[in-house]
């Protein structure tokens, strides 16, 4: 019978000079680390092998030796193709230094060129990194000056622009499992993502290629089910036993039944943060969650709104997900990042990107480093300093929403909340919103375009995308406009109607935003007083962002007018109400209904003299659009419309 156990010396031998290989992993998770280094000793010893070209998705690494790191030796890489870089410094010193040719490009289309050369097409196509410096009109996705040849093309279907990633051979894939039989069959229980792994032995077996996988145990010919058997023998050339320190579940865990879904823990453990910007930040973008909706959460900053939707007892009511597979549950962070416990599902990557490229997210939330006027956003490029795209273009670019997440400045700066107020005690030196970013790797004037509605959360002001460019809406209490914000800036945003930030962002405790997110308030907002006949709406500070919202607040009229046996006049607040361009129209014939069945006088009013005019512009469609400053000239008119 066929025996596919090898020695990680043997294995590392089957690597010819001038190969292309790929290596499987996200962050820390399912990285072949014994594997790699047994291909960095073999080239320490011997010079071989050499001149390779490696390709890989998401970044693998701990930012310091582990990972891909293994791989940063001069001549044992001649190119690299990668989605994220920022966790293998060795290898993107020597991108940097024009040392190797070096490749930048989305983690998902990596993933999804994976599929594409396994099935034996020429490359994949698709709408992700257009005009960002993936663009062959910008950068084509290089990373140094010898790095010349086209990975990236534009192509025109039916009128619309696309981009072509160009697909090659793969020679080598190096991969991970948890157990093997002598044939090959590799299963991954123990494992916390199952990410490319079958993607890309498949890729590599319809190359001509070899497939080597690492595994911490092996088990006798026929023993594994089949329904667990992520990557079958007939795709594995050699199998390797790796020691346990080589095979962490991640670079920061030795094994979590939990990551690996086979218990299910208590998951209210999250520890609330302290009052610092940090969470101001997080609690901000935490009003823009999604009821029912599908949401991903971003390494860094963006990690924090996952705890604060713990605090406000929101887990339950929003779906979270990470880009290697995560479905639901509750995200790790650091170098844990990609694992979850409690999910609903793991899939695959690519289908998670398939999910994503084609509008799945109602949410993303995302770091952001460098902002110009336009809103594009650099994560990716600082001098010297790659750290790459990783999956954020096809996340920024696909979500249905994105908020941007970070502080206002950095390096250096310290702030504190004090008394309900934000005291900014020393100023980052390094500016973040810049006339033009370094490089785009996310493009605002083509989301403007597309309509897509994005957020800039810092902790003392947010700003919005329009097609002016970056709006400034909010700021945080305490703050002067032109001594923490204006100049501070290197261009001047647009501003129109600023208003405060919610004052429970700085205060101690839970802003109650359980309430907020699922209007359960409602009952309080809406409310008739039959001595009057006058029915009170107060919407302020409500957020009416899609048809469900409107449903609520149709049916809770109903329940107070239905049986009347008359008509009542009705009062509306709406100082602070936002209602989303998508579901205006809807909300309008919303009102005109109720107008026809219910009213016999309505009047409004907002102090905001910007939503005046837009609640104007919206009622004008279908209704009188009375809207007033105060409540009381609301109710004057009102009177005077009884007297007349």
């Amino acid at each position: 019978m066929v025996n596919k156990i090898v020695s990680v010396e043997a294995a590392a031998s089957l690597i010819a000079n001038g190969d292309t290989i790929t290596t499987s992993g996200f962050v820390g998770i399912g990285v072949p680390e014994y594997l790699l280094k047994g291909v960095e000793e073999r080239f320490l010893r011997s010079a071989e092998p050499n001149d390779l070209t490696l390709f890989f998705a998401a970044g693998q690494g701990d930012g310091k030796e582990r990972g891909l790191n293994h791989l940063g030796h001069e001549s044992l890489l001649r190119r690299v193709v990668g989605g994220h870089w920022g966790l293998i410094p060795k290898v993107a010193k020597l991108a940097v230094e024009g040392k190797i040719e070096a490749y930048n490009l989305p983690q998902g289309v990596i993933s999804h060129l994976f599929r594409d050369i396994a099935a034996g097409k020429p490359g994949t196509v698709s709408r992700v990194g257009l005009e960002t410096f993936v663009d062959p009109r910008s950068q084509g996705g290089k990373i140094n000056a010898q790095t010349t040849e086209d990975l990236v093309t534009t192509i025109e279907i039916e009128g619309e622009d696309y981009l072509f990633y160009k697909a090659f051979p793969i020679n080598v894939a190096l991969l991970r499992g948890t157990t093997a039989d002598p044939a090959g069959n590799i299963t991954m229980e123990r494992e916390a993502l199952v990410i490319d792994n079958l993607a890309q032995a498949m890729a590599v077996k319809n190359s001509n290629g070899i497939v080597i996988v690492q595994v911490e145990r092996t088990v006798a010919h026929g023993s594994l089910n089949p329904r667990d058997v992520e990557i079958p023998g007939a795709l594995v050339d050699a199998v390797v036993i790796a020691p346990a320190a080589d095979h962490m579940q991640t670079f920061a865990t030795a094994y979590s039944h939990a990551y690996a879904g086979r218990f299910r823990v208590e998951a209210d453990a999250i520890p609330p943060m302290p009052l610092n910007a940090r969470k101001i930040i997080a609690r901000r973008a935490a009003f823009e969650l999604p009821v029912n909706g599908v949401v991903n959460l971003g390494i860094g900053m963006p990690e924090g709104v996952a705890s604060v939707a713990s605090e406000e007892k929101l887990l339950g009511h929003v779906t979270l997900s990470a880009e290697p597979g995560v479905v639901g549950g509750q995200p790790a962070s650091g170098l844990d990042f990609g694992a979850a416990i409690n999910t609903d599902a793991i899939v695959n990557q690519a289908q998670q990107f398939d999910f994503y490229d084609g509008g799945g997210l109602d949410l993303a939330v995302l770091g952001m480093a460098e902002i110009d006027a336009a809103g594009s956003v650099n994560v990716s490029r600082f001098g010297p300093r790659l750290a790459g795209a990783g999956g954020f273009i096809n996340i920024s670019q696909n979500a249905r929403a994105v908020v941007y997440t970070g502080t206002f400045t950095s390096g250096g700066a310290q702030m504190s909340v004090e008394g309900g107020t934000l005291n900014i005690r020393s100023e980052g030196h390094i500016r973040k919103f810049v006339k033009q970013v370094e490089q785009v790797t996310f493009a605002g004037p083509r989301a403007a375009r597309m309509q897509q509605p994005v957020l800039y959360v810092t902790e003392r002001c947010v700003f919005q995308l329009t097609r002016d460019g970056l709006e400034l809406m909010e700021i945080a209490p305490g703050i002067d406009l032109q001594r923490d914000i204006l100049a501070l800036m290197d261009f001047e945003p647009v501003m129109t109607d600023v208003v405060s930030m919610d004052e429970r962002i700085f205060t101690a405790g839970s802003m109650n935003l359980r309430v907020d997110l699922l209007h359960l308030d409602l009952n309080d907002r809406i409310a008739l007083d039959a001595t009057k006949g006058q029915l009170f709406i107060n919407l302020e500070k409500m957020r009416i962002r899609n048809l469900h919202d409107v449903t609520l607040i149709r049916e809770r009229v109903e329940d107070v007018c239905v049986g009347l046996g008359g008509r009542v006049d009705a009062i509306v607040n709406y100082d602070g109400t936002s209602i989303d361009p998508d579901i205006e129209n809807d909300y309008a014939a919303m009102v005109k209904d109720l107008e026809d069945r219910f009213y016999s006088a309505v009047t409004r009013y907002s102090g905001s003299a910007f939503m005046r005019l837009k609640l104007g512009a919206v009622f004008q469609r279908e209704t009188a659009p009375h809207i007033f400053e105060t409540a009381d000239e609301a109710k004057r008119f009102l009177a005077q419309m009884k007297d007349n």
